[in-house]
């Protein structure tokens, strides 16, 4: 009697086995999306560089409007700012080039190079540049790097996870709005990341380049809503008596909050 439950048993064990078997093609095809999206960026490195504040910028060439770059040769001996945009001919980054072309002069000051990338080709970025220049009434004369494929967009992680996990119909990431800021030792000074929805502060930008190079030059930091002019912060490192006799006058509110002229 024990044996002939034991058989009964086993026997609908095996019955359900069919089941779970039919149900696991189901799985493949919620991951093809996935595995197509591979395929297409089998040539980008599945571990990117870790973009540390301080870590260098990794070097690249790429097809710019401008003609082919390495980026490391690119930026020299200079302070460069690179900027990404989803696409062309779309409302938020057209606004934005063109603010950023009309900054130029004041970023030529203080010695920064800009350079933006935007996830289109050289062609479509030509015909991009005209509709910018006409929006703006400006001429945008720094490169912009064509990056279809998206290889620069991954190198430097400029892609929404969001996009990661539904990938479009194309089997391509939308890329956000990334700003670094790269010293001339090639060095990562600054980053920030916007949605794809919102327009950057071109301004903001510009008021971070003053501060790194007002700290890097002076031995200073900077507090918040600083401008150029505004008094400037002791860093807790250098003593009152030191600071005296380097800046001159200093304000002291706290033993660590201490201020001086620029």
């Amino acid at each position: 009697m024990v044996l002939r439950i034991a058989h009964q048993m086993a026997f609908q064990s095996l019955r359900a086995v069919p089941k779970v078997v039919a149900r696991a093609p189901l799985r493949v095809q919620v991951r093809q999306p996935q595995l197509a999206f591979r395929r297409c960026f089998a040539s980008v490195p599945q571990e990117q560089p870790r973009l540390r504040l301080g870590s260098t910028a990794p070097n690249f060439k790429a097809l710019t409007t401008n003609g082919e770059i390495d980026f490391h040769e690119f930026i020299g001996n200079s302070w460069t700012i690179l900027f990404s945009h989803p696409a062309d001919f779309t409302p938020v980054c057209t606004t934005e080039l063109g603010a950023f072309a009309k900054m130029k002069h004041e970023f030529d000051k203080r010695g920064v190079k800009m350079i933006g990338l935007s996830a289109n080709d050289i062609g479509s970025h030509g015909e991009w540049i005209k509709d910018i220049n006409e929006v703006a009434s400006t001429t945008v004369q720094f490169p912009i790097i064509a990056d279809a494929d998206r290889k620069v967009a991954f190198l430097y992680d400029m892609i929404d996870q969001q996009d990661l996990d539904n990938i479009d119909q194309k089997g391509i990431a939308f890329t956000i709005r990334s700003v670094f800021v790269i010293d001339p030792s090639k060095k990562i000074r600054l980053t920030m990341m916007y949605p794809a929805s919102t327009g950057r502060n071109s301004a903001e930008v510009l008021r971070v380049i003053d501060s790194l190079q007002t700290g890097d030059k002076k031995g200073v930091t900077t507090p918040i809503d600083w401008q150029v002019g505004d008094d400037v912060i002791v860093p807790p490192s250098v003593s009152t008596e030191d600071a005296k006799k380097k800046f001159g006058e200093v304000r002291e509110v706290k033993p660590y909050l201490r201020y001086t002229k620029f």
